[in-house]
């Protein structure tokens, strides 16, 4: 039994794993749309607060809503295009009025969505997975070298100190035991940060322009318009996020090592529209589920929902009090690219140990993985191939998760024998004890896992 403070500490960790990504994506918005720097502030601020509560619904677990996986969500990287396109085109009333409604449409849609996991049995699930997991390291490699688009990208300095975080969390998890072994990630970025201070290269300043106080405000920027043109293209982009999602819980249900049932994806995926809807109205951003905690949860094997509920109540807290949530931003690019290189090479690795349980020796298998990866990779590394397609072509084809989970579907489907389309192949005998949302007692061979409570 974990004590309160180790609870506390594992949820900051899993807060400062997910940390970065939160605000990067207001930080691009914010600057894209030349906000003044009280308006960035606050969109920061409401980000972290509705990223807490967007996970506190999701942890929770109730009747219709939340999953009850030890899942953290944040704001999906998917919108950041759309989201520009349509305020700069109108304003940001408008594109927050369709973040309200296609969160709605997801709260609808996903019943029906959870009717079609059929067509993820093991080969696709595990193909989906891994695909997340290696898509994600470009993203470690651009902090690794101090953040894409920095002065000082690729300097020596940036590498070494990636390096050495990276060999902290490495010797923690390998020589230390229990609870320091459970935050190895956490005592790397500490030990990082504690190295960067040393040459400079961490900075306080915007720690002392924080204000102490502020609350996230309903309609910061305005009442809620709506725009046909801007709904369908939020909608979209929710749907990707649907898939995404999907990925992440079967990994997490990979890490855990129990059964995730379709009733929980399907209340997974309402609750990300609620939060969606409540990222509207608190003018922040559409939300969904994170993989930078995936690789967490598989490195310190801390199981535990009560972990997630720690970090869901620090980021509340962070988007009530700005000075705090400053203080989190000094860690360099570079520390946090050495512990990505940990977190997300685990997600890949989650995805690997699905497809172990395939058969590959089927051509068909073989086939199917090869294909899925190689297209879902390929769009995650060159997105710009799509540049020439219609806007709400790139939105889908420009993300590698959807591309590869499509073309796993597809494959699946077109390469199947029959009765060997949801089997995963007539030599897998594992079923996946995924039921269908009515309560279908027929269990199907996803391998997708769940979580203890």
């Amino acid at each position: 039994m974990l004590s309160r403070r180790k609870i506390f500490t594992l949820g900051l960790q899993h807060v400062m794993a997910m940390y970065a990504g939160a605000i990067a994506v207001p930080l691009i918005v914010g600057g894209a749309l030349h906000l003044t720097a009280e308006q960035m502030a606050y969109l920061i601020a409401a980000d972290l607060f509705t990223c807490g509560i967007a996970t506190l619904l999701q942890v929770l677990g109730t009747r219709y809503f939340g999953s009850g996986l030890p899942v953290v969500l944040g704001c999906t990287f998917t919108a950041v295009g759309p989201i520009i396109a349509i305020a700069s085109t109108s304003n940001l009333a408008t594109a927050y009025g369709a973040i309200i409604l296609s969160g709605l449409f997801v709260v609808l849609i996903a019943p029906l969505y959870g009717r079609l996991l059929r067509f993820f049995p093991k080969i696709v699930t595990g193909s989906v997975v891994t695909i997340i997991g290696l898509s994600l390291i470009p993203v470690a490699m651009n902090n690794v070298a101090g953040g894409q688009g920095s002065s000082d990208f690729g300097a020596p300095r940036n590498l070494m100190l990636a390096l050495i975080t990276l060999l902290v969390i490495l010797l923690v998890n390998r020589l230390a035991k229990g609870f320091l072994r459970s935050i190895s990630v956490l005592v790397g970025l500490f030990v990082g940060t504690v190295v960067a201070y040393s040459m400079g290269m961490v900075h306080f300043g915007s720690v002392g322009e924080a204000s102490w106080v502020r609350v996230a405000q309903p309609f910061y920027f305005g009442i809620p318009e709506f725009s046909l043109t801007a709904i369908v293209t939020m909608v979209i982009v929710n749907i990707v996020s649907m898939v995404e999602s999907t990925g992440v819980y079967i990994a997490v249900g990979k890490a855990i090592e129990q059964k995730v049932e379709q009733k929980q994806i399907v209340n997974g995926l309402r609750s990300e529209g609620l939060a969606i809807m409540l990222g509207g109205f608190f003018n922040a951003f559409p939300y969904t589920a994170f993989s930078q905690n995936v690789g967490l949860i598989s490195l310190t094997k801390v199981k535990t929902r009560n972990v997630i509920f720690a970090a869901s109540g620090i980021m509340i807290v962070l988007g009530l009090l700005p000075k705090l949530a400053a203080l989190t931003t000094v860690i360099p690019n570079a520390v946090l690219g050495g512990a990505m290189i940990v977190m997300f090479g685990s997600v890949a690795a989650s995805g690997i140990s699905i497809l172990s349980e395939v058969n590959l020796r089927n051509d068909r298998n073989l086939m199917i993985v090869a294909c899925s990866i190689a297209v879902g990779l390929g769009s995650a590394v060159l997105p710009d191939m799509f540049g020439q397609l219609p806007s709400f072509a790139q939105t889908l084809l420009q993300n590698g998760i959807v591309t590869g989970s499509i073309t796993a579907v597809l494959l699946n489907i077109i390469l199947s024998r029959k009765g060997e389309m949801f089997d995963n192949a007539e030599e897998d005998e594992t079923t996946s004890g995924m039921a269908s949302d009515a309560g279908d007692s027929t269990q199907m061979k996803a391998g997708i896992s769940s979580q203890t409570t």
